[in-house]
């Protein structure tokens, strides 16, 4: 497990409309519309945002969504991966982590 990633933590993606996505080769573009900014981003981020819905989630239940499509392998070390990537999403602004009053 990542070192100071909690799996606890509860995220909201903002809504499929405030955002564009260009997949493109392997990687992929996501522009923000709220901030003007274009993401190059690679999987499985487009795959997270996609199983996070509009509602708060945790990397626990995305991983869930996620095992419906895709082979997650070890479920530790995918809930560990998908919560690393959802901090790394909130530090870019394409996802709000709530505080526990929020969820």
């Amino acid at each position: 497990m990542t070192v100071g990633i909690s799996l606890n933590i509860h995220y909201l993606a903002e809504a499929a409309d405030a955002r564009v996505i260009w997949p493109l080769d392997q990687m992929t573009l996501i522009y923000q519309r709220r901030s003007g900014i274009t993401h190059i981003v690679a999987d499985p981020v487009p795959q997270i945002l996609q199983a996070m819905g509009d509602g708060p989630c945790d990397a626990a239940l995305i991983a869930a969504r996620m095992s419906a499509q895709y082979d997650l392998g070890d479920t530790a070390q995918a809930r560990a991966i998908i919560a690393a990537r959802l901090a790394e999403l909130a530090r870019l602004g394409l996802v709000e982590q709530l505080s526990a009053s929020d969820v």
